[in-house]
């Protein structure tokens, strides 16, 4: 659940290895959310943190974007993408009342078509850029390895919150 750390150059192994990992995602996304009650899912995972709701929501939001950054730097010449404000978006009203299974259905959709695509790139993809205004001029390889942290990242968020609790 660490900070994200960029390698500058990963081996086709390591590359494949992350998006193994992005292809898991959704599937350890609901193993970790499964069989919470209501209670349980508008807890906190820490002090001031978002509700396992909130992070159950935020995943495929994110994921999405990702996707679509993907897609923009594939077939563009280094885009600039547009960052969103995430906490904004997970204090939105429909955050509170959509079910977690609409968001877990939406993961698995989106997580189809981004590995898909990720499993379909040659060498010279992964070296393509894109321009973050939160991070600068970054390579497609970056955005795998990001969003391979990212969903064990907030997998971990909800996994370490079930053990402290006794969940």
């Amino acid at each position: 659940m660490g900070r994200f750390e960029k390698r500058d150059q990963l081996t086709k192994e390591e590359r494949d290895a992350c998006i193994d990992a992005i292809a898991a995602t959704p599937a350890n996304l609901r193993a970790a959310a499964s069989g919470l009650s209501t209670a349980q899912l508008e807890t906190p995972y820490r002090e001031g943190g978002w509700t396992v709701r909130q992070v159950v929501h935020h995943v495929p939001e994110s994921h999405m974007n990702a996707y679509i950054r993907l897609k923009l730097a594939l077939t563009e010449d280094t885009p600039t993408i547009k960052p969103y404000n995430e906490a904004r978006w997970a204090a939105l009203p429909d955050i509170a009342v959509t079910p977690i299974e609409t968001s877990l259905i939406l993961l698995d959709a989106v997580h189809s078509r981004f590995v898909t695509l990720l499993r379909l790139l040659g060498e010279e993809d992964f070296a393509r850029t894109f321009i973050h205004p939160e991070h600068g001029q970054v390579k497609v390889e970056w955005l795998v390895q990001m969003y391979a942290w990212h969903g064990r990242h907030h997998v971990g968020h909800i996994t370490s919150l079930r053990e402290r609790l006794g969940w």
